[in-house]
C-alpha cells in the first residue's frame, strides 16, 4: 500500500526534479518503479511515454498531484507532470494546429514563494528517415525553437525535460559512427541543438552547415559531467547493450541561465543490472536550488 504523499506546506530550498521516459507507466509501476520513487525522495516528475489516461495514472501513483496529456493514438506517446503541489496553470499547445503536440508537450507553472518556475515534460518523435515520422519530427523540433526563446524571457525559471531523441554530439552516443544517418544523430537534429545550446542571441553554426542564432538554454547534464562519454540515459533491448553500456544520452533537463545557476546536484539513476530495469530509459534527476 503506498501511503499518500505529503503536500508542501512551506516552500523548501531546494527541489528534486525527475525527467522519467516510464516506457507505459502501468508495466513501471509493476516492475517496480515505487520502490525507486521511494528512495528517490522526488518533488516533482516529468514523465514521458506514460500511454495511460488520467484516471489510470491516479490510480497507480496514488497521492501525488497529476496533470497529464495524452497522445491522440491510445496507448501512445502521453505526457505527465507529477507533483507534490498542484500547478497553477498547464498548457497543451505548442504552436498551430498543424503540429502533433498531443502527448507530447506539457507545460506547468509552479508558484514556489512568489516566483514562478514554469516545467515542461517533452517527448520529441523518434523520427525515421525519409518517412512522414521524420517530418513530424522536423515540425516538432521547429515549433520548439519558436516556443523557448518566450519561456526564457526575462530571466525566466524554465526546464524543458524529456525524452528528446536526439544525442546532440558524439559524447552523447556510445556508437555514434554507425549512427551519423540514422534518426537521433542526424546532423540536422543535432544543428537544433547547437542553437538551443549556443550563446543567447550569437551566430551559431551548426554541425551541419547551417548557421542560426543562439537561444542560451544550458544542457545541465552536461554541464554537471562535463566532456566525458555519456553517462548514458537510454539503451536499446539489442545485444548487450545495457550491460556494455552502449547507450544513448537523450533525456535532459535543458534550463534557462537563471534556473542552471541554482542547480546543486545531478544523477541518472541508473539500474544495477539489466532485470532490475523497470524502464528501458533511466531517471535523470537534478536538484534546483528554490
Amino acid at each position: 500500500m503506498v501511503e499518500r504523499v505529503p503536500a508542501l506546506e512551506r516552500v523548501p530550498d531546494s527541489l528534486r526534479i525527475a525527467s522519467i521516459n516510464v516506457n507505459g507507466i502501468r508495466a513501471a509501476v509493476r516492475n517496480g518503479m515505487l520502490d525507486w520513487l521511494e528512495s528517490a525522495d522526488i518533488d516533482i516528475m516529468a514523465l514521458q511515454e506514460v500511454r495511460a489516461t488520467a484516471e489510470q495514472l491516479h490510480a497507480v501513483l496514488p497521492g501525488w498531484e497529476i496533470v497529464n496529456d495524452e497522445a491522440v493514438a491510445k496507448g501512445r506517446a502521453g505526457v505527465a507532470v507529477v507533483s507534490r503541489v498542484a500547478p497553477q496553470a498547464v498548457r497543451t499547445e505548442l504552436g498551430d494546429d498543424s503540429i502533433d503536440s498531443a502527448g507530447r508537450w506539457l507545460e506547468t507553472d509552479f508558484d514556489l514563494g512568489g516566483s514562478t518556475l514554469t516545467l515542461v515534460s517533452a517527448y520529441v518523435h523518434s523520427g525515421a528517415v525519409g518517412t512522414p515520422k521524420q517530418d513530424a519530427k522536423w515540425v516538432f523540433l521547429d515549433a520548439m525553437e519558436q516556443r523557448m526563446p518566450q519561456l526564457a524571457a526575462d530571466g525566466a525559471l524554465a526546464l524543458i525535460m524529456g525524452d528528446l531523441n536526439v544525442g546532440h554530439r558524439e559524447l552523447d552516443i556510445r556508437n555514434w559512427r554507425g549512427n551519423v544517418k540514422n534518426a537521433g544523430f542526424l546532423p540536422r537534429e543535432r544543428a537544433y541543438f547547437d542553437r538551443f545550446l549556443g550563446e543567447a542571441g550569437a551566430p551559431v553554426d551548426g554541425v551541419d552547415g547551417s548557421t542560426g542564432t543562439g537561444l542560451g538554454w544550458v544542457d545541465v547534464g552536461r554541464r554537471f559531467h562535463g566532456e566525458v562519454d555519456g553517462p548514458y540515459t537510454w539503451w536499446s533491448s539489442r545485444g548487450k547493450a545495457f550491460d556494455n553500456d552502449t547507450g544513448w544520452r537523450i533525456d535532459y533537463h535543458l534550463a534557462t541561465p537563471a534556473l542552471a545557476e541554482r542547480v546543486r546536484g545531478y544523477w541518472i539513476g541508473r539500474a544495477a543490472s539489466w532485470d532490475t530495469r523497470w524502464s528501458d530509459h533511466a531517471p535523470v534527476v537534478a536538484e534546483y536550488a528554490v
